[in-house]
């Protein structure tokens, strides 16, 4: 008579599971055996149990729902606990793949641009970049931005990134203590991102688009800071996404103008300096065409 298949499987799992010392070995080899799609279905279910105000969230039977409700609950992410090594086993198999079909971009293959050889000019998503750095438009927090599937860059990295890079943040201004002061930076690891790093840096708010000296004096500390930090880390690469032209209100063409000035003014004062190559990232058509105009 033959022998059950439940009865064999019993007998496997008792092989690697009840005995204790393989019990983390099975676990391995079963998440290690999951399909993209249940790495993300798996990662939901564990985000609702650290968050109990979302453990009767249903999970979207789609693909786009599942990744927008991946999205929000990773948005949302208190960084109380360390996340277990579990958990980012499978989220950094989960979002490097999807780097991956997203498409990633190395910056080998940009062209420079036409006036200074050092600059280049790439318009798309900076997630998708892989170059030494990548800058974050960050808030004062540092934390990244709570608010679920919200349209800012620092949501967009962070998602990206995976939630090890919100706990690195805490660290940080725990050691800190307080807010980042506007006009400095900090230097992150990239985790899941194909950049090697994030330079995150609070930008000037200007309210109501009334633009001050102050403003721009602190936008110009930014774009330094970034590049001071990149180059005591030895980094030759590094993006700048347009900071503080979103929901921070900075007047589009004149924060470009300081921009490149203040890359350009660094780089002539510096050329031993380690930084060789500096892309100015951009999304919209409108802030593509006022790059155009400044480095064509």
């Amino acid at each position: 008579m033959p022998i059950p298949y439940f009865y064999i499987i019993d007998m496997i799992f008792s092989r690697y599971v009840m005995i204790g010392a393989n019990r983390s070995a099975w676990s391995k080899r079963r998440r290690r055996m999951m399909t993209h799609d249940q790495e993300r279905i798996w990662l939901i279910e564990k985000l609702k149990t650290m968050n109990p105000a979302y453990s009767r969230l249903p999970v979207p039977k789609d693909e786009q729902g599942q990744k927008d409700t991946l999205r929000m609950l990773m948005n949302v992410w208190m960084p109380l606990k360390e996340p277990s090594r579990e958990f980012l086993e499978v989220q950094d198999s989960y979002l490097r793949r999807e780097s991956i079909i997203k498409g990633i971009v190395d910056e080998k293959t940009l062209a420079p641009c036409e006036k200074d050889s050092r600059l280049y000019l790439w318009q798309g998503d900076i997630t998708r970049l892989k170059a030494d750095a990548i800058t974050n438009a960050a808030n004062s927090a540092m934390l990244g931005c709570f608010q679920p599937l919200h349209s800012c860059i620092d949501n967009f990295i962070h998602s990206a990134a995976g939630i090890e890079l919100r706990w690195r943040c805490k660290q940080i201004m725990d050691e800190q203590g307080c807010d980042e002061p506007t006009g400095q930076a900090k230097i992150t690891p990239g985790y899941c991102l194909p950049a090697k790093h994030v330079l995150h840096t609070v930008g000037p708010i200007v309210p109501y688009g009334d633009l001050q000296d102050e403003h721009r004096r602190l936008l110009r500390s930014s774009y330094l800071s970034c590049l001071e930090l990149a180059a005591e880390n030895g980094l030759t690469s590094i993006a700048f996404c347009c900071i503080s032209t979103g929901v921070f209100m900075f007047p589009a063409k004149e924060a470009a103008e300081i921009a490149v000035a203040t890359v350009r003014e660094y780089l002539d004062s510096n050329p031993d300096g380690s930084v060789r190559k500096v892309i100015f990232d951009v999304f919209s058509d409108r802030d593509k065409a006022i790059y155009d105009r400044l480095l064509h």
